[in-house]
């Protein structure tokens, strides 16, 4: 198993406090959620996203409620790990409003995709896996030639790749994964596969849009190598 644990900054642009303002909410509320003891699980019936409530015109408000939960200790650090490496280029690049936006519709995006593939489940979806995923797909298409640094845990030594090269095998990994749910009666694997697929989808179609606010006369915009942790 291996995670990002670094990558190519861009030097100047916005602060990212939009991306470390959702980074410490998602926190925040996974620890009251962990307060709850054994009222978690209503917690997240209540608030995260089930298909067959959303395609019969109920809770609608579950469609953002649910960007910010999580299911346990696991999902939540994997998901701030990801947003923490690369929400950071994005938000300096675009600006803090439109990285609000563009977060809060990418999570949409990703649980209209989740939806269209559930659309009789009554399970209740959660995690900003999906949000998350648009910042990924248009990272992809602004910084293809950015490094990633990643930890192997297995060996427990870091690598530098692509981007390009990792993004592109997480959304494969994603993808074969959605696929294979497909020819399956329910999702079993408990990850909702489809709303990383959507969620990356959007974000990739976004980047193009985006790409250009690269100035490529500044470089404060350009990547630039930068020490890692």
């Amino acid at each position: 198993m291996f995670f990002p644990i670094g990558d190519t900054q861009v030097q100047g642009g916005y602060k990212p406090y939009v991306a470390y303002t959702f980074l410490g909410l998602n926190i925040l509320i996974f620890l009251y959620e962990f307060s709850l003891g054994a009222g978690i699980n209503q917690f997240l019936t209540t608030y995260g996203t089930i298909p067959s409530e959303i395609t019969s015109g109920q809770d609608y408000y579950t469609l953002i409620t649910s960007i910010f939960l999580h299911g346990g200790w696991m999902h939540l650090i994997g998901n701030m790990l990801f947003l923490w490496v690369f929400g950071d280029n994005i938000e300096a690049t675009i600006g803090s409003v439109k990285f609000f936006f563009f977060y809060l519709f990418g999570g949409l995006a990703a649980s209209a995709a989740h939806i269209m593939f559930n659309l009789g489940s009554n399970i209740p979806s959660v995690g900003a896996s999906g949000a998350i995923a648009a910042i990924l797909g248009a990272y992809l298409v602004m910084f293809p030639k950015s490094k990633v640094k990643i930890l192997v845990l297995i060996i427990f030594r870091k690598y530098q790749i692509p981007a390009l090269a990792f993004l592109g095998l997480w959304f494969g990994q994603q993808l074969l994964s959605g696929l294979g749910e497909i020819s399956k009666t329910a999702d079993t694997s408990g990850v909702a596969w489809w709303a990383h697929i959507g969620g990356f989808v959007f974000g990739v179609t976004c980047g193009f849009l985006f790409k250009g606010m690269i100035r490529s006369d500044n470089r404060n915009y350009i990547p630039v190598p930068k020490d890692y942790v």
